[in-house]
Protein backbone atom coordinates (compact mmCIF):
# COMPACT_ATOMS: atom_id res chain seq x y z
CA UNK A 1 0.00 0.00 0.00
CA UNK A 2 1.32 3.63 -1.00
CA UNK A 3 2.31 6.06 1.63
CA UNK A 4 -0.44 8.99 0.38
CA UNK A 5 -3.21 6.67 1.66
CA UNK A 6 -5.02 7.49 4.44
CA UNK A 7 -5.85 5.15 7.10
CA UNK A 8 -8.83 3.54 5.05
CA UNK A 9 -6.01 3.00 2.42
CA UNK A 10 -8.76 4.36 0.00
CA UNK A 11 -8.23 7.87 -0.63
CA UNK A 12 -4.86 9.61 -0.79
CA UNK A 13 -4.21 11.93 2.45
CA UNK A 14 -3.97 15.31 1.07
CA UNK A 15 -3.28 16.91 4.38
CA UNK A 16 -0.03 15.22 4.62
CA UNK A 17 0.99 15.82 1.12
CA UNK A 18 0.30 19.41 1.44
CA UNK A 19 2.15 19.98 4.54
CA UNK A 20 5.19 17.82 2.91
CA UNK A 21 5.19 20.38 0.01
CA UNK A 22 4.49 22.97 2.44
CA UNK A 23 7.69 22.26 3.81
CA UNK A 24 10.17 22.04 1.37
CA UNK A 25 11.94 25.74 0.20
CA UNK A 26 11.01 27.81 -2.84
CA UNK A 27 14.59 27.36 -4.01
CA UNK A 28 14.25 23.37 -3.94
CA UNK A 29 11.25 23.66 -5.84
CA UNK A 30 12.22 25.85 -8.65
CA UNK A 31 15.72 23.87 -8.71
CA UNK A 32 14.06 20.67 -9.37
CA UNK A 33 12.04 21.63 -11.58
CA UNK A 34 14.75 23.05 -13.56
CA UNK A 35 16.84 19.94 -13.45
CA UNK A 36 13.84 18.03 -14.99
CA UNK A 37 13.52 20.46 -17.71
CA UNK A 38 17.22 19.84 -18.10
CA UNK A 39 17.06 16.52 -18.22
CA UNK A 40 13.67 16.35 -20.96
CA UNK A 41 15.43 18.78 -23.04
CA UNK A 42 18.75 16.61 -22.86
CA UNK A 43 17.32 13.61 -23.96
CA UNK A 44 15.40 15.58 -26.70
CA UNK A 45 18.37 16.65 -28.12
CA UNK A 46 19.52 13.13 -28.69
CA UNK A 47 22.34 13.60 -25.63
CA UNK A 48 21.31 10.62 -23.52
CA UNK A 49 21.88 7.09 -24.18
CA UNK A 50 20.41 5.84 -27.40
CA UNK A 51 19.74 9.40 -28.32
CA UNK A 52 18.93 9.03 -31.84
CA UNK A 53 16.01 6.93 -30.81
CA UNK A 54 14.80 9.49 -28.88
CA UNK A 55 15.30 13.08 -30.49
CA UNK A 56 12.76 15.13 -31.37
CA UNK A 57 14.40 19.11 -31.86
CA UNK A 58 10.68 20.86 -31.88
CA UNK A 59 9.78 18.96 -28.38
CA UNK A 60 13.34 20.09 -27.29
CA UNK A 61 12.79 23.76 -28.29
CA UNK A 62 9.37 24.08 -25.91
CA UNK A 63 11.45 22.30 -22.81
CA UNK A 64 14.70 24.69 -23.31
CA UNK A 65 12.34 27.91 -24.05
CA UNK A 66 10.47 27.04 -20.79
CA UNK A 67 13.63 26.44 -18.79
CA UNK A 68 14.75 30.09 -20.20
CA UNK A 69 11.58 31.41 -18.83
CA UNK A 70 11.88 29.97 -15.81
CA UNK A 71 15.56 30.79 -14.68
CA UNK A 72 15.26 33.88 -16.29
CA UNK A 73 12.09 34.80 -13.99
CA UNK A 74 13.70 32.40 -10.53
CA UNK A 75 17.22 34.24 -10.54
CA UNK A 76 16.22 36.94 -8.39
CA UNK A 77 14.98 34.74 -6.10
CA UNK A 78 16.61 31.82 -5.58
CA UNK A 79 20.17 33.81 -5.81
CA UNK A 80 23.42 34.01 -7.95
CA UNK A 81 24.58 30.53 -5.85
CA UNK A 82 21.93 28.21 -7.34
CA UNK A 83 20.68 30.17 -10.94
CA UNK A 84 24.67 30.47 -12.02
CA UNK A 85 24.68 26.53 -12.59
CA UNK A 86 21.14 26.44 -14.22
CA UNK A 87 22.14 29.14 -16.55
CA UNK A 88 25.26 27.15 -17.57
CA UNK A 89 23.09 24.15 -17.93
CA UNK A 90 20.88 26.41 -19.81
CA UNK A 91 23.01 27.92 -22.36
CA UNK A 92 25.01 24.63 -22.70
CA UNK A 93 21.43 22.97 -24.25
CA UNK A 94 21.00 26.15 -26.33
CA UNK A 95 24.29 25.61 -27.76
CA UNK A 96 23.88 21.64 -28.10
CA UNK A 97 20.10 22.75 -30.21
CA UNK A 98 22.18 25.02 -32.49
CA UNK A 99 24.46 22.39 -33.65
CA UNK A 100 21.68 19.73 -34.06
CA UNK A 101 19.70 21.55 -35.60
CA UNK A 102 19.99 21.35 -39.33
CA UNK A 103 18.90 24.65 -40.15
CA UNK A 104 20.17 26.75 -37.38
CA UNK A 105 17.83 29.81 -36.17
CA UNK A 106 18.91 33.20 -36.44
CA UNK A 107 21.13 34.98 -33.25
CA UNK A 108 18.53 35.42 -30.94
CA UNK A 109 15.70 33.62 -32.56
CA UNK A 110 16.71 30.00 -30.79
CA UNK A 111 14.81 28.88 -27.95
CA UNK A 112 14.54 30.69 -24.70
CA UNK A 113 16.76 33.59 -26.38
CA UNK A 114 13.81 35.82 -26.09
CA UNK A 115 14.66 35.57 -22.49
CA UNK A 116 18.34 35.00 -22.62
CA UNK A 117 19.44 37.22 -25.24
CA UNK A 118 21.61 35.71 -28.30
CA UNK A 119 23.95 32.42 -27.15
CA UNK A 120 26.90 32.37 -29.55
CA UNK A 121 29.99 29.96 -29.18
CA UNK A 122 31.40 28.55 -26.08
Amino acid sequence: MSDDTSSTGSTPDFDTMTRDIADVPAVEVITTVAVHLMSAAAVNLGLAEEGADHKDLDEARKLITALAGLVTAGAPEIGSYHAGPLRDGLKSLQLAFREASVVPDEPGQGPGEKFTGPVLGR
